[in-house]
């Protein structure tokens, strides 16, 4: 797992296919919180999602990079 304190606000998070996969809205504990912009369709629009920092394989340019494919990625994504 990467630094999660090297995540800054409004990074762009890529999957390891280099997929966009989300904006970061801010890192909470073990965390990234995902802006609501980046929450998907129907039910799952308009709140945010999470990503697990155990995914986090490198932070780097403002980007943070997963360890797992965008696709893949977004299955592990959690909802508040």
């Amino acid at each position: 797992m990467a630094d999660l304190t090297q995540v800054k606000e409004h990074a762009e998070v890529i999957g390891a296919d280099g997929v966009h996969v989300g904006t970061v809205d801010a890192v909470e504990g073990n965390r990234i919180k995902l802006t609501k912009k980046d929450s998907g369709q129907g039910s799952h629009e308009g709140h945010h999602h999470y990503i697990d920092g155990g995914l986090v394989a490198t932070v780097e340019d403002g980007t943070v990079r997963l360890s797992a494919n965008a696709d893949v990625a977004v299955t592990f994504e959690t909802e508040e």
